[in-house]
């Protein structure tokens, strides 16, 4: 998997762009990782659309970058909740967050943060897919990072 490398010396990402599915990323992600770019900000991404389409998990490499970024930006999607790969950066940010003060900014892009707290809907659906496939504990800890985050002080997108 190709990974976006900071564009500055700083010794890890300042801010990591957590997302997942091609409409986000060329709708929200792409321009504000530019607009970062452009504001010599240290800013970390995956690159490899493929790899977050399968749900992959990430290398070794991408959760360190995920734990060292001082600020991570994550777009909440219906397609977020259906990745077991995305679920488990959420865990990642969140403990990042418990332990070393990480500063998380959720966007939620076409959903609702009511519905991600309270997981109705399509991310529901999306949990309960994940239940006949992963352990009860690791489906617990992904509800409760889903929780968590849409308690934070957050962006929404415009609704269509």
């Amino acid at each position: 998997m190709a990974l976006a490398k900071p564009d500055t010396s700083a010794p890890g990402p300042s801010v990591f762009l957590s997302f997942c599915g091609k409409e986000v990323r060329n709708n929200f992600v792409d321009p504000l990782y530019s607009a970062l770019r452009r504001e010599d900000i240290a800013t970390f991404r995956d690159e490899d659309d493929e790899d977050l389409a399968m749900g992959k998990l990430t290398s070794d490499q991408s959760y360190k970058a995920t734990a060292q970024s001082q600020i991570a930006i994550v777009v909440l999607s219906e397609g977020y909740f259906s990745s077991e790969r995305c679920l488990q950066i959420l865990v990642t940010l969140i403990d990042s967050r418990d332990e070393q003060g990480q500063v998380i900014v959720p966007v939620f892009y076409d959903v609702y943060a009511s519905d991600v707290r309270c997981q109705r809907g399509s991310i529901e659906a999306a949990f309960e897919k994940h239940q006949f496939r992963f352990s009860i504990d690791t489906v617990r800890r992904w509800r409760e990072a889903s929780t968590t985050i849409a308690n934070l002080f957050g962006w929404h997108t415009a609704y269509t």
